[in-house]
């Protein structure tokens, strides 16, 4: 198999030049489980050359029903080591590495990314990767799920700060929001590695309201 038949639909959209153009992109995806595994299920299989993984997490079977890249098999293994040998299973054309770690520690690697991708669930981890991504002049994206809502941001020059800090803790979530959410992220972070124009600094804000109807809100950022 080559990579003209594996990624032959993607080719199909952008041609040959950009799809190569991302097996020299390097992306780091901070989290891996549900918003994490939905990033790796979608843009491990896209041509993106090297992916890392970061989670010190393992696999309970409460994940399992919204982190689909987990198996009733994966209970008590390593979330990122998990995800990562996933992504190599479904795509030979594909480096994925796993970071067994906390952000904290991860950062002090000193790797240098095109794209971050947040994937945690909580604020303060959102707010030192914004920190970092501001520090070493990369771009990143933020996303956060809550029962039958969901937000996605690409963060540029806009400050994540004017967010309220806190550990905020998601009183449940549906498994389709953390799909719907993340495959949205997967998107903007595709679009802007395959060189296509991508909106930053724009919050989007997805959610149900009372008659079950899908909206969508858009609310711009203040730099920081």
């Amino acid at each position: 198999m080559t990579p003209e038949q594996y990624f032959n639909r993607q080719i199909q959209l952008w041609g040959e030049a950009t799809q190569k153009a991302l097996q020299n992109k390097k992306i780091a995806i901070i989290g891996s489980g549900g918003l994490g595994s939905t990033l790796a299920m979608a843009l491990g299989t896209s041509g993106i050359g090297e992916i890392h993984m970061v989670d010190f997490d393992i696999v309970s079977n409460h994940n399992i029903h919204r982190q689909i890249a987990f198996t009733l098999k994966d209970e008590g293994k390593n979330k990122a080591k998990a995800v990562a040998a996933l992504i190599e299973s479904k795509n030979p054309f594909v480096k994925a590495l796993a970071f067994d770690m906390d952000f904290d520690a991860f950062k002090e690697l000193g790797n240098t990314y095109d794209l971050i991708l947040d994937a945690t669930d909580n604020l303060p981890v959102r707010s030192e990767i914004d920190k970092h991504a501001k520090a070493t002049h990369t771009p990143w994206i933020y996303a956060s799920v809550e029962e039958f809502n969901g937000q996605v941001c690409f963060f540029d020059q806009a400050n994540f700060q004017v967010f309220n800090i806190s550990d905020h803790k998601p009183g449940g979530i549906t498994a389709p929001i953390v799909m719907h959410i993340g495959s949205l992220q997967a998107n903007l972070a595709l679009r802007y590695l395959a060189g296509l124009s991508v909106t930053k600094d724009k919050l989007y804000y997805l959610y149900f309201n009372d008659e079950g109807e899908l909206m969508t809100q858009k609310f711009g950022m203040p730099e920081a």
